[in-house]
């Protein structure tokens, strides 16, 4: 079956010409997929019906199935979706009040980085995504919200996997992103552990995009037994990348920061990480731990989480505490896929 979403416009046209079709009948293909939200080949009532018929037949839209979702209380819905060869990714769409709608998007099954906190860290990594399994993410609930009346407004490559670990395809992904959906480069996120060729590479991409570093430490040590990735890229050298990054890209960047009860949340780790990013234009994002069954931290208090920021604030780095979003489903990372296999692993004994 041909995945329609893995062909860009000249692809849609080359395969069109191939069934003896014109060149416009690309064009009314991709405002089905991209502006109209089509469901089914069915719903393309401007293509001929033998068109329509052979598509059904030979074509789909997007190369996954959806094997399991979960709402929260607060909209967010997570799912699992399964790929051809079996390998199971989430991706998670978060509304917000403002009208905001968000996706956050897998870049990999499974991931190699080992994070001890992250429930996919824990699992291992599996294999790369393909540039079209990941923007068939983000397209799908594009879809699905242009025909509710609603636009995904921001994406975000913050679900399973490093992206820079999975580079070529995760920046074809964010071009895509703009082209075919239409989302503007500063309303795409990337996130980083840390990779330090990535990071340099990325700042001559000449994209807006916004890039978040996974810190949650401000020493070597602390930081490698929280994140291995430093063990090969320690903080003096991520540093220098980022400074290189923010200089050749005149853009700031976000350090996602973990706060774990006693252990990251304190006003000297605040002064710490103050001195570590003090003159790169920045904004720190202080994110409560969402506990996995591998890690045995907890969450932050809501005074200490405060306290945190405030300590940031007056040393001039711009700081939040961000909301947890689908705290009541299991919105971590990786955790709907682990709690899904340990069902399976039950029910066959």
């Amino acid at each position: 079956m041909i995945d329609l979403l893995a062909l860009d416009e000249p692809g849609l046209v080359a395969l069109l010409a191939r069934w003896n079709q014109p060149a416009f009948r690309a064009r009314q293909l991709r405002a089905w997929l991209y502006e109209r939200g089509a469901a089914s080949f069915e719903d393309m009532t401007d293509l001929p019906g033998p068109l329509r018929t052979r598509l059904a037949a030979e074509a789909r839209i997007g190369a996954f199935v959806v094997t399991a979702e979960q709402q929260s209380r607060d909209g967010t819905v997570k799912r699992l979706v399964k790929m051809d060869d079996g390998q199971q990714v989430e991706t998670v769409l978060m509304p917000y009040a403002d009208g905001r709608r968000t996706a956050c998007i897998s870049s990999q099954a499974g991931c190699a980085m080992g994070c001890v906190f992250c429930a996919t860290g824990q699992m291992g990594f599996a294999r790369h995504l393909t540039e079209a399994e990941i923007f068939g993410q983000a397209a799908r609930f594009a879809s699905e919200l242009k025909r509710r009346g609603e636009r995904l407004s921001n994406v975000v490559l913050m679900g399973m996997g490093e992206p820079f670990h999975n580079y070529d395809a995760a920046v074809a992904t964010i071009r895509r992103l703009s082209r075919d959906l239409g989302i503007g480069a500063r309303h795409i996120t990337v996130s980083t552990v840390g990779i330090v060729p990535g990071i340099r590479r990325f700042a001559r991409e000449g994209l807006q995009t916004t890039l978040a570093i996974s810190l949650h430490a401000a020493t070597d040590e602390e930081r490698s037994a929280m994140l291995p990735v430093n063990r090969r890229w320690p903080l003096a050298e991520l540093i220098d990348a980022i400074r290189e990054y923010t200089e050749i890209s005149g853009r700031r960047v976000s350090f996602e920061w973990a706060l774990v009860a006693g252990r990251t949340d304190s006003a000297d780790q605040a002064e710490r990480l103050a001195n570590l990013v003090a003159g790169i234009p920045c904004h720190v994002n202080a994110i409560p731990l969402n506990p996995t069954r591998g890690f045995d931290g907890a969450p932050t208090l809501s005074a200490d989480a405060a306290g945190f920021v405030d300590t940031l604030t007056r040393r001039g780095i711009p700081a939040t505490v961000r909301v947890r979003r689908g705290i009541d489903i299991d919105a971590g990372c990786g955790q709907l896929h682990a709690e899904v296999q340990r069902k399976e692993r039950r029910a066959h004994g």
